[in-house]
């Protein structure tokens, strides 16, 4: 079988794509420079590497020496994976989405020489079936039209980016406001699934976001409602099939509405976003189970995800030999083949298991002779050390033997920001040393190994080679969990390495006129449009997580020209995030991230056990500083206000501060605890006119 230009690529997907004989280039101008020569339409495929209908679709149609002629003699082809280039990635799905009002992955889109769509679809088959269109008629169909009736392909073509352009301006008007969370609340509230949680109907993603929003609404504001989702929700996906009962960590998303039948690949950044929502419900709710649960998906990320260099890849397959979730599930026999009769027993009853399988092919409706694991009783408590325990270890050894699904060895500097945030997360509500360490090699990894000149970050590494200029999402959540980790180790360095991203960030990507960040830098490969988006999905808003970023480095290093910056960025933002707020929780999360608490901690004696008073009760917008220099000297991206606090009579002491006024200061922890408990109640002190960072600092 003869190769195509992407046998030169990095990219995982692009390079399983390298032998096909359809004559694919990656996303580059020599393509589209072809195009405009030949004067040929683009054929656009764009997916990523643990995508089951890409998999199908390749071997359907890609594969085919008869699609691929066709599609050879009608197009200049071009294979993208979304991972690597989010840019080309968000641009054409929102046209799909404009031009059929659904969008998803593999995603097909056929454009004119210059860039511009008139055609998408997501999954297409070979041969035309069921009233959808099959790719060999496809092709015909386009050649005609582009020979004979171009004129409308060309208008339709200017109209949808013509859409697309005016998309991209954000509507300002007044920032977010505690009418606007609880109108988000009460949206999401009225698409709860109250029986199985989770929100609307299938498929059901499993959104981090939204659930980290839940639990710190909760605990800003005692909002009932936002508990009882985030539980509901994080209790039924724990049991259900979307979660790998036997190797842990979630899988992509359920097929149906009870969280039971998974699309089986793992992706990082689920890991992630949902660790740090289990992690912080078991703060928030001082529930074990979540606990168990963050640590769980930690104990998959750490074995199964970790890059040896220090940094963290990108997904696992669900498909092995062609069998999507072959890997995962398993036949009765196969379980009783392995585990002792009683054992087996217990196994079967508690997960559901079915001599006949307890599922069928979502596509087919053919009943596998597979089970997935999942609780036939979803409100069944977690197994112990009990029997069935034992018998999902022996599981587990059994499965390790077993061909495994594809990973996806690229690391991504967005991906690996989640993650890095989310284990310093984890090690601060859970008081694990292991999850900060693994932190510090990510980040460590990230900041010498994904970088350029000045600094710049580096948007994907694979196998030692660097490339590809780094976008909003790669400065803000890099950013994010540094802040993170200063927070859990507080060490300055990574402070200080989060201002200078910070810094990059504002210099190349902000919108100095409308406000808010691109999603691309200013010397960054044009595309159809330049974007700005405040909305979430699969993760959260890069804007968002920027608000946030910039409301927690003002209070951090005192600079007011971060706290400039979110005001400016919320009201850009304004009118969009009113007009959808349930759509845009990040933001309204991190509307909240300029309150809290303030705590510098100054000094070394006594300093472990006043940090530690700071972390008995979890809030989410609590702030600490260590500061070890001496009363006076300036110490690396630190308020200047922590200058002038130092330890008491040789002891370190505690200056708890809210809304820029502070307290006098405190060396017992116990007198540390009731300052916090009154600040956190209170949301304010009193002016104290004598204490650090008091009225007019």
């Amino acid at each position: 079988m003869p190769g195509n230009r992407l046998a030169r690529a990095h990219s995982p997907y692009l390079l399983a794509h390298a032998g096909q004989p359809v004559d694919w280039y990656p996303w580059c101008e020599e393509a589209f420079r072809r195009a405009r020569m030949e004067d040929r339409p683009v054929f656009l495929s764009i997916g990523y590497a643990a995508c089951h209908w890409c998999h199908v679709m390749s071997r359907e149609s890609f594969d085919d020496p008869e699609v691929a002629a066709v599609l050879n003699e009608t197009f200049v082809n071009v294979k993208v994976d979304r991972e690597e280039r989010p840019d080309v990635d968000a641009v054409y799905m929102e046209a799909c989405r404009r031009l059929t009002g659904g969008g998803g992955w593999p995603l097909t889109v056929i454009l004119t020489p210059d860039g511009r769509p008139f055609f998408a679809a997501t999954y297409l088959p070979k041969a035309s079936r069921g009233g959808r269109i099959g790719l060999l008629d496809l092709a015909r169909h386009v050649k005609r039209l582009w020979a004979t009736r171009r004129e409308p392909v060309l208008r339709a073509a200017a109209e949808v980016t013509a859409v697309l352009a005016e998309e991209g301006r954000a509507a300002s008007g007044p920032g977010p406001d505690a009418g606007t969370v609880r109108l988000a609340v009460e949206t999401l509230y009225g698409i709860f699934d109250r029986v199985h949680g989770g929100f609307g109907e299938a498929p059901k993603f499993p959104s981090g976001t939204v659930l980290s929003f839940l639990v710190r609404h909760w605990r800003r504001a005692g909002d009932p409602r936002a508990r009882e989702m985030a539980d509901l929700t994080l209790r039924r996906m724990r049991r259900g099939g979307i979660f790998d009962q036997v190797g842990l960590g979630f899988h992509r998303y359920s097929t149906d509405g009870r969280w039971f039948l998974p699309h089986f690949e793992k992706m990082l950044t689920d890991q992630a976003l949902l660790a740090t929502a289990y992690a912080e419900a078991a703060a928030a709710f001082g529930e074990p189970e979540f606990a168990r649960t963050a640590r769980e998906v930690f104990t998959y990320v750490l074995r199964d995800l970790a890059a040896p260099e220090g940094g963290f890849f990108s997904s696992e397959d669900a498909d092995v030999e062609g069998e999507e979730g072959r890997y995962t599930t398993w036949t009765e026999a196969e379980i009783r083949a392995v585990l002792p009769p009683e054992t087996a027993d217990a196994l079967c009853r508690v997960f559901g298991v079915e001599p006949e399988g307890n599922y069928a092919e979502e596509a087919s409706g053919r009943v596998t002779g597979r089970n997935v694991l999942a609780f036939a009783d979803p409100g069944a408590p977690l197994p112990g050390d009990d029997t069935v325990a034992r018998g999902l270890e022996r599981l587990a050894e059994v499965r390790a033997r077993r061909r495994r699904p594809r990973l996806d060895d690229k690391v991504l500097a967005d991906w690996n920001g989640l993650m890095i945030e989310a284990l310093a997360t984890g090690a601060r509500v859970l008081g694990d040393d292991a999850l900060a360490a693994a932190a510090v090699r990510a980040a460590d990894f990230v900041l010498s190994r994904m970088r350029g000149p000045g600094g710049r970050l580096l948007h994907r590494w694979h196998r030692g080679a660097v490339g590809i200029p780094g976008f909003l999402d790669d400065y803000v959540f890099v950013t994010a969990g540094l802040i993170a980790l200063h927070q859990a180790l507080h060490d300055s360095r990574y402070l200080a390495a989060a201002v200078e991203l910070q810094d990059i960030l504002d210099e190349d990507f902000r919108d100095e006129a409308g406000g808010g960040y691109h999603f691309t830098s200013a010397d960054g490969e044009p595309l159809l449009v330049r974007r700005k988006d405040i909305y979430d999905g699969a993760v959260p808003s890069g804007n968002a997580v920027a608000a946030g970023n910039l409301l927690r480095l003002a209070r951090l290093t005192g600079e007011p020209r971060y706290e400039a910056a979110a005001d400016a960025l919320f009201g850009a933002f304004g009118a969009a995030v009113r007009a959808a707020p349930a759509a845009a929780v990040t933001l309204l999360d991190a509307s909240a991230a300029g309150s809290g608490v303030d705590v510098v901690v100054a000094g070394e004696a006594g300093a472990r056990e006043l940090v530690a008073v700071t972390r008995e009760v979890w809030h989410p917008d609590d702030l600490v500083v260590v500061r070890k220099a001496a009363p006076g000297e300036a110490e690396a991206a630190a308020p200047p206000f922590a200058a002038a606090c130092g330890p008491v009579e040789g002891r370190a002491a505690a200056y708890v501060c809210s809304r820029r006024s502070c307290r006098p200061p405190v060396t017992d922890p116990a007198a540390l605890r009731r300052l916090l408990a009154e600040a956190r109640q209170a949301g304010a002190f009193p002016p104290d006119r004598d204490a650090p960072g008091g009225p007019g600092a």
